[in-house]
């Protein structure tokens, strides 16, 4: 007998593109995703990598998974992407825009206009132009569900990482206006990871601090899987009511 909560989270034969899907967070989601009744689209950079990510996705879940190899960042290659997911599943209910970098300096003026151009490209340029192509064919089809993938950081950006939170703090602002934009039938809403332990957090420096996480609520970084209920949450129907909206998972993250 199907639950409550299996219904109300269902994605059975829905699609989901997730970019940045082969690795951290996105991996996560899309094995959720699969897991809940979805097919899925792995797109990142490494094509290699996306393939044995739908491979498992597949063996594990059988469910369809397709990989497709694409920088984010580079506008002239989204639409072929958007243009291979829809010859092969005919619709995309759900796009997660995932893929992100947050490259790591000494001091400001180390950053290059390359490297900054980059951070943007892929972090806020590439999700405006994958949410205005896919966005439009959804409110076509009917509705469907947007996710933009931020980080806590771009609400009190630490000096470390300020063209990161700039582009991602854009992210934010960009949920509320596609959100008007595409709606009533497509939502469009803000997930906003804390620190998770993925493998970006081997960057991370805390060389002689006794808890770098004591200032948040639970005091301590999230696990990979953690971040799958909220995700869920906006791909589902189970916030069908949800949109423009910026949801929080950092443990309470100051």
């Amino acid at each position: 007998m199907t639950g409550f909560a299996d219904r109300l989270f269902d994605l059975t034969d829905r699609v989901v593109l997730i970019t940045g899907g082969s690795r951290g967070l996105g991996r996560e989601m899309a094995f959720a995703a699969a897991q809940c009744g979805a097919d899925v689209i792995i797109a990142s950079r490494k094509y290699d990598a996306c393939v044995a990510t739908a491979e498992e996705i597949t063996a594990q879940t059988g469910r369809a998974a397709l990989p497709y190899g694409v920088h984010v960042g580079r506008w002239d290659e989204l639409d072929g992407l958007v243009d291979a997911a829809y010859a092969r599943f005919g619709k995309v209910d759900v796009l997660v825009n995932n893929a992100g970098m947050s490259p790591v300096y000494d001091k400001q003026s180390d950053v290059t206009e390359k490297l900054f151009d980059a951070v943007v490209n892929l972090n806020l340029k590439g999700p405006f132009r994958l949410s205005a192509l896919i966005g439009e064919r959804m409110v076509a089809d009917g509705g469907g569900s947007i996710v933009n993938v931020s980080t806590h950081g771009s609400l009190r950006p630490h000096p470390s990482f300020i063209p990161y939170a700039a582009s991602k703090a854009g992210l934010n602002a960009m949920t509320e206006g596609l959100a008007l934009a595409f709606g009533p039938s497509v939502r469009v809403n803000t997930l906003m990871p804390g620190p998770f332990l993925t493998d970006i957090s081997n960057a991370w420096n805390f060389e002689g601090t006794d808890n770098p996480f004591r200032g948040s609520a639970l005091q301590r970084a999230g696990q990979p899987a953690e971040i799958v209920g909220a995700a869920l949450f906006l791909m589902s129907d189970a916030s069908s009511f949800t949109t423009g909206s910026i949801v929080r998972a950092d443990g309470g993250s100051a």
